[in-house]
């Protein structure tokens, strides 16, 4: 069984092949443009060349920063009050589709069941949909011997291919019975009210606003170095950065659950493409050209924190491979998705989607040539020089004002970021991790390695999808820790 494209427009919007044959010739026509132009003058070449990437590399960097002051001074989130959800009725309350994908998670599986038994909806308004693949009997017969509620079904994904999470959203999409949907991965743990938020939310909201994402954090910040590291960059991300976008009216790339959706609306889009690795990602780029918005909900989910280094790179790469495929499946025809975006929205999509995976590649990249530069020559520092040297020297010289460039660049990034964590750690009160904000360069460069990782796999498993494990938190820090409630 293969499942069928996104209803998107073309087959060509989908992940399930990289590259078109268009985008192919462009970037060999490109190569060959830039080969000769070094043939030319290398000199000359090199100073364009780095002035251009550089220049996009600030302003990929520069619109995190732009958006999380934004966010930082003005929060956009749809906010609920307590008083708001305790004046519906309970007899109004819709029917909600909770779709939670598993792939032998049978060691957390009663976890996820306990977590969902604590949402504060209507019972017979609840439709769970826990999604198993076929083959994966360990994780169905965990599921059973949990005894789930009656509103708990456990549907089984047919075998097929590509084995993707989206692929089996897409079969609990056409099960579904509710007016919302929202996932749930393995190890979630929403907050008790967070889907009669949702609703509330989405009544108050004009009918194009179709998605709502609510913010995710980590239960185990203080685990071990990485877990500490990794709960910095999801407070930015979730806290600072995505509601920043929506005040920039760039597309907000989704996180991979918590995500609530008017059903129809995500139905008539086609659901999600199973071969993208960052089906979350496409999905909210694909929301933003079809006209829809999607706004951040003032409501949080806790999820563990890879604690283990390999499993934390498998998932890394995994993401940024997806990130590489959103911007390759909707720059195939660029004019077309620059009509429906807008020049704002476009710009928006290229800096946080194709950007944010070309800073993490190019990272480590600038690093060495800076080190490789300073290592060999310092031609600003040295003024000993005869005349026959001169013209060599002068030629130099104008290739180190490129890399003093490259450096301003380089640590004007690095910079940012760490005040960007810094201001996370003001934003949920982590104060505790102030010294990992201030080594964020080092975490980034890690980020880089996962990055280049993804982009090796997108040459030959580009739908290839590297199981996360979970379940690896052995905790004595309770939730409550982080945000001063216990979900």
């Amino acid at each position: 069984m293969t499942c069928p494209l996104p209803k998107s427009g073309s087959p060509l919007d989908s992940a399930a092949r990289t590259l078109s044959p268009g985008q192919r010739a462009r970037i060999v026509l490109a190569m060959l443009g830039i080969g000769v132009f070094f043939l030319w003058d290398y000199k000359i070449a090199f100073t364009v060349v780095n002035f251009a990437v550089c220049g996009f590399y600030a302003m990929a960097v520069g619109s995190r920063i732009v958006s999380a002051w934004l966010a930082w001074r003005d929060p956009t989130e749809v906010k609920v009050d307590p008083a708001e959800l305790a004046a519906v009725p309970d007899g109004q309350w819709p029917a909600y589709s909770v779709l939670a994908p598993l792939y032998r998670e049978a060691n957390i599986a009663s976890d996820l069941l306990a977590a969902l038994s604590r949402l504060d909806y209507p019972a017979d308004k609840l439709d769970v949909k826990i999604l198993v693949e076929e083959d994966d009997r360990e994780t169905r017969e965990a599921l059973e011997a949990a005894y789930p509620p009656s509103w708990c079904d456990i549907v089984v994904v047919p075998d097929g291919r590509p084995r993707t999470k989206p692929r089996a959203c897409n079969v609990g999409l056409a099960a579904a019975r509710g007016e919302y949907l929202v996932i749930f991965d393995a190890e979630d743990r929403p907050e008790p009210d967070q889907l009669k938020k949702a609703v509330v939310a989405f009544r108050r909201q004009a009918s194009d606003v179709v998605c709502l994402q609510a913010k995710l954090n980590y239960h185990n910040p203080d685990q071990n170095w990485l877990t500490r590291f990794f709960t910095l960059e999801y407070t930015a991300w979730f806290d600072l950065f995505l509601p920043g976008l929506h005040r920039l009216g760039f597309p907000i790339p989704l996180g991979g659950t918590s995500n609530h959706f008017r059903i129809e609306a995500l139905r008539r889009l086609g659901g999600w493409d199973p071969w993208n690795v960052a089906e979350d990602c496409d999905l909210g780029v694909r929301l933003a050209r079809a006209g829809h918005q999607t706004k951040m909900l003032d409501s949080t989910t806790w999820e563990e924190a890879n604690s283990r280094l390999g499993n934390w790179l498998r998932q890394r790469s995994r993401w940024i491979k997806g990130y590489l495929q959103t911007h390759f499946v909707h720059t195939r025809h660029p004019v077309r998705t620059a009509r429906e975006l807008g020049a704002r929205g476009m710009t928006g999509f290229l800096l946080t989607v194709g950007g944010l995976a070309a800073t993490l590649l190019l990272n480590p990249l600038y690093w060495l040539f800076l080190l490789a530069w300073a290592w060999w020559q310092w031609p600003l520092a040295h003024f000993d020089f005869t005349d026959a040297d001169q013209r060599a020297y002068t030629a130099w010289s104008k290739m180190s004002w490129v890399f003093c460039g490259i450096s301003l660049v380089l640590f004007a990034a690095n910079f940012a970021l760490v005040g960007l964590n810094l201001l996370a750690c003001s934003r949920r009160g982590l104060w505790r991790l102030w010294p990992y904000a201030l080594l964020s360069p080092l975490y980034w460069l890690l980020i880089s390695l996962g990055a280049w990782k993804g982009a090796g796999q997108l040459l030959w498993r580009p739908s290839h999808w590297e199981k996360t494990e979970h379940g690896l938190d052995k905790l004595s820090v309770r939730p409550g820790r982080l945000a001063g409630v216990n979900p």
